[in-house]
């Protein structure tokens, strides 16, 4: 069984996050506390804070700032380059995944989430 401290889900969709902490627990990852934030821009606010997050699962398509341009950001800077990502999409296609994967995330989901996913995309992150 995994254990985070802190995973931060990051989608424009309030019942989207409601759905990704469910299958998350659902898939037996132990969490100490679920972060959420609409887009990229209120995402980088949550990490600028002292919280300490272990795992991020954004959706890539939001308004004010994308999951790619929050990943790009985040893989830039030292503090957060490590932080393992899981980018969720409903347009989830071999381009983009391949991009996502460039970058630096550990796995894209398509949508729907399920904890069968959530089992297989974190299989590799620890």
């Amino acid at each position: 069984m995994q254990h985070f401290r802190s995973v931060l889900i990051v989608d424009d969709s309030t019942t989207s996050r409601m759905i990704i902490q469910r299958c998350i627990e659902m898939a037996g990852v132990e969490a100490d506390e679920f972060l959420n934030a609409e887009n990229g821009i209120d995402a980088l606010t949550v990490l600028d804070g002292e919280r300490t997050v272990d795992l991020i699962v954004s959706d890539i398509n939001m308004p004010k700032m994308d999951g790619q341009t929050f990943v790009r950001l985040l893989k830039n800077k030292r503090d957060t380059s490590q932080i393992p990502i899981v980018i969720t999409s409903s347009i989830a296609d071999a381009t983009v995944e391949s991009e996502m994967k460039t970058l630096g995330v550990i796995s894209v989901i398509k949508k729907p989430v399920s904890p069968e996913k959530i089992t297989k995309a974190l299989g590799g992150s620890q």
